[in-house]
């Protein structure tokens, strides 16, 4: 049975601001960069093998993976269908305001000049297929966003449209998902 790794980048400023990143480019902090460093430690110390690292080419996620492919020898390569949802006019606003959460229920609209959810998803599910066909051969470590975590947590798992806005992985938290027998 083939599995992979999912990891969130690691905290950037917005995080701690609790403002929507998006597809925005913000860069992880010094703490973020910490986080990265030790989470390529964990990886070595669990024994967690993996034969290569696709991270989003934003620079959080970027620079998260790079540094746990420096700790750990593994690969890595950018892969843009796990660039983070652009939430359009909804980046940098407050994560927790009422119109985004509003917003947010709204699975097959556009946000304004941003992407929709099922879009989202389609563009993860297609990547998650193609890991699954390869899953007997190779083992991928994925290193993306929080809106990234919930696409692949519901290709796995059925979720309501209030678990999945409620779905999230911390900064840097190492999550393994095995794919069922084919």
């Amino acid at each position: 049975m083939g599995h992979f790794y999912f990891v969130r980048h690691g905290q950037t400023i917005w995080n701690v601001e609790n403002k929507i990143c998006g597809a925005t480019d913000i860069a992880l902090t010094e703490f973020g960069h910490q986080q990265a460093v030790e989470t390529g430690e964990k990886i070595l110390k669990e024994g967690i093998q993996a034969d290569e690292i696709l991270y989003s080419p934003l620079v959080r996620a970027a620079d998260t993976a790079k540094h746990i492919s420096e700790m750990t020898g593994i690969p890595a390569r950018p892969e843009p269908r796990l660039t983070e949802q652009n939430f359009g006019k909804w980046e940098s606003t407050a994560r927790d305001g009422a119109d985004f959460k509003k917003a947010k229920e709204c699975f097959a609209m556009s946000h304004e000049g941003g992407e929709s959810t099922l879009r989202l998803a389609q563009r993860n599910y297609n990547l998650l297929d193609e890991i699954r066909e390869e899953s007997d051969e190779k083992t991928y470590i994925l290193v993306a966003h929080n809106g990234i975590a919930r696409v692949v947590q519901s290709y796995f798992h059925d979720m309501t449209n209030e678990e999945y806005a409620a779905f999230g992985v911390k900064n840097c938290e190492i999550v393994r998902y095995d794919f069922p027998e084919k």
